[in-house]
């Protein structure tokens, strides 16, 4: 909902759309941040001018925010979106000074990532039958791909027939902010995607991504997360069971095995090493196990 008060907010998105090359979702979630904030200024406080707008009305907003039991995660999430607007602000010269100096973000109690089992994941594609018609030779090859690559679920989606290298193994993933990054895959994978494009149904001809419904049309993420919990139910009882798990399942088996942490770095697509330290906790858990298992003083 446009707010005529505020105009430097489309600004800003469109700052973030063309010049940032934000995805679509990630511009979705600024806008309903700042647009929430907006709105609650303008209810609770009359509208006041941009310059205006002190460090209390922000922390007013958040307190509102926390009684409405939104998460500590959300609302840092929220606290995010409003330091990057002013500090595009300061940038601009809008404004000389930010409200969001003195604002502290709540704390978030840390979760490993859930992640299945990697007898589980062999167990799903040696044991489990897949029907053998367009509809299951797409699910198996969609699982195997992001077991095998740990990309998004908007990657694979959006993934071409030309952004696979059969000739070097590899495959190129358009990631968050549109930054490229290079996958390699073994030779079966890349011998089982070929044939899918080669067999592809003749209503599919006027697309080239490499995945396509039996319609013809690209997978929409809906069924993607429909097939993905439905196979992986059938062999792990984790509580959460998404394209993100097969994600967390590939670090965390890189991890154990002793891939180093800036490949896998390089791998998922993360801007920075913090993101992918949460893996790290996983590997020193399976030492701790090991050592209770097997050291007599344990």
């Amino acid at each position: 909902m446009p707010i005529p008060q505020y105009p430097s907010i489309d600004q800003f998105l469109e700052y973030l759309k063309f010049e940032k090359r934000y995805s679509k979702h990630t511009l979705i979630s600024y806008q309903n941040d700042l647009e929430q904030f907006f709105q609650y200024l303008v209810s609770q406080f009359d509208s006041p001018d941009l310059e205006l707008i002190s460090p209390t009305m922000v922390r007013s907003w958040l307190a509102e925010l926390k009684e409405d039991e939104i998460s500590s995660k959300s609302i840092n999430r929220k606290i995010s979106s409003l330091k990057s607007f002013y500090k595009y602000q300061l940038k601009t010269g809008t404004l000389i000074k930010s409200p969001m100096g003195t604002i502290i973000a709540p704390k978030i109690s840390k979760r490993l990532p859930q992640f299945v089992e990697q007898i589980d994941m062999d167990h799903l594609f040696q044991h489990m039958p897949f029907s053998d018609d367009w509809k299951g030779r797409t699910e198996r090859l969609v699982i195997l791909l992001f077991y095998s690559t740990g990309m998004r679920l908007s990657e694979l989606i959006q993934l071409k027939e030309m952004q696979l290298d059969a000739a070097h193994q590899q495959v190129k993933v358009l990631g968050k902010g549109n930054k490229e990054r290079i996958i390699p895959i073994n030779k079966d994978l890349i011998d089982q995607l070929q044939k899918y494009i080669e067999e592809k149904p003749a209503n599919a001809q006027q697309t080239d991504h490499l995945f396509v419904a039996e319609s013809g049309k690209p997978l929409q993420p809906k069924s993607v997360y429909s097939f993905i919990k439905a196979r992986l139910s059938e062999v792990t009882t984790i509580k959460k069971k998404s394209p993100h798990i097969l994600r967390h399942s590939f670090a965390t088996h890189l991890m154990n095995n002793g891939a180093d942490l800036n490949a896998v770095k390089e791998l998922l697509g993360h801007s920075s090493l913090a993101a992918t330290q949460v893996y790290t906790h996983n590997t020193i858990e399976k030492l701790k196990d090991v050592f209770k298992k097997a050291h007599p003083k344990a």
